[in-house]
C-alpha cells in the first residue's frame, strides 16, 4: 500500500534492514511487546505480528523491551535485561526473520544493541540526551526518536539534526502524545505533519492513550483511544503505525491498559489499511 494520504512523503525516507520507510513507501507496523517476558512469549507474539501484517501486505518490525529503566516504582518488572533481552530478541529474528527494535537507555549499551537489532529507539524521556543520540548514531543503525512528552514538534528537529550529524543511517519522529496537565497526554494530529517535515513519522497508538504516574504506583491508560488515533493518523498520513499488544493485557507487567489484543491488532490493521486506500483513491 503505497503512497498514503496526507501532504507528501517525508524529506529524508529511510531503510530498516530491506523496509524503505517514508517519501511514499508503503505503511510499516512496528508492533509487540511492551517489556519481554520470556522466549516462548516474544516468539509467539512475533509470529502472530507477523501473520497479521502478512495477511494485509503491510512490512512489520517486532518491538519488545529488554529494560523498562523509567518505571514509577522500584518494585515494578523492568524485563529481562540486556543480556538475556538481546539473546531473545536474536532468536526471534533468527526464526521468524523479521527486523526488531528495542530502546537504548544508556549511550554503553548502544553498541550491544545494534549488534542485534535493526532499529535503535530512542525513549521519549530521553530524546534530548545528546551522548545518548550520539552513540546510538555511532552504530550506523537507523533511529526512531520519540518525542518528549514536554517537547513541542518543532523541538524534534534539534534531536534529528544530532542524530544526523553523527552518523545515523536515517531518522524516524515517533509522536507519543504531549503532557497535559498532571497525569495525562493529549494527542495533537498536527504534530505528525510538522514532524513530517523533518523525517519520517510515526504514531505510538499506545503510549499517546497512557496517563502517566495515574495507576498505583504506575502509569494508568485507556486503551478505548488506540484503535481511534491509529484510525485518525492513518486518514492524515504516517509512515508508520507502532501499536504494542499482548494475549492477555489486562495481566501485562507493563502498560496493560495501553495495549491491544491480538485479534484486536487484526482488525485494526484492516481499517487502517481500508482508509488509506479510501483517501489515496480519493485523491486520484
Amino acid at each position: 500500500m503505497k503512497g498514503g494520504p496526507g501532504q507528501g512523503g517525508a524529506t529524508i525516507p529511510m531503510q530498516i534492514r530491506d523496509i524503505r520507510v517514508g517519501d511514499g513507501a508503503e505503511l510499516v507496523l512496528i508492533s509487540g511487546l511492551n517489556v519481554l517476558e520470556s522466549l516462548d512469549g516474544a516468539l509467539a507474539c512475533a509470529e502472530a505480528v507477523r501473520a497479521i501484517a502478512e495477511r494485509h501486505g503491510l512490512p512489520a518490525i517486532f518491538k519488545a523491551s529488554f529494560d523498562k529503566a523509567n518505571r514509577s516504582s522500584q518494585d515494578s518488572y523492568r524485563g529481562l535485561g540486556l543480556d538475556e533481552g538481546l539473546r531473545v530478541l536474536e532468536r526471534v529474528q533468527s526464526e521468524t526473520g523479521m527486523a526488531t527494535t528495542t530502546d537504548v537507555h544508556e549511550p554503553g549499551q548502544a553498541k550491544f544493541v545494534a549488534d542485534v537489532v535493526d532499529l535503535l529507539q530512542i525513549p521519549s524521556f530521553l530524546s534530548r540526551q545528546s551522548d545518548l543520540i550520539a552513540a546510538c548514531a555511532g552504530t550506523g543503525k537507523p533511529l526512531n526518536i520519540k518525542k518528549g512528552q514536554f517537547m513541542a514538534a518543532a523541538d524534534t528537529l534539534r534531536a534529528v539534526e544530532k542524530a544526523r550529524h553523527f552518523g545515523a543511517q536515517g531518522v524516524m519522529l515517533t509522536e507519543r502524545g504531549t503532557s497535559f496537565g498532571y497525569n495525562d497526554l493529549v494527542f495533537d494530529p498536527r504534530n505528525l505533519l510538522w514532524m513530517r517535515e523533518h523525517a519520517p513519522v510515526c504514531l505510538d497508538a499506545t503510549h499517546s492513550v497512557q496517563r502517566p504516574g495515574a495507576g498505583e504506583n504506575a502509569s494508568d491508560g485507556d486503551r478505548r483511544f488506540v484503535a481511534p488515533f491509529a484510525r485518525a493518523a492513518a486518514a492524515i498520513g504516517v509512515d508508520a503505525l507502532f501499536i504494542e499488544t499482548h494475549p492477555d493485557p489486562d495481566r501485562a507487567p507493563c502498560d496493560g491498559a495501553c495495549q491491544i489484543r491480538l485479534e484486536e491488532l487484526d482488525r485494526l490493521v484492516s481499517e487502517v489499511c481500508a482508509i488509506r486506500t479510501a483517501v489515496a483513491n480519493a485523491r486520484c
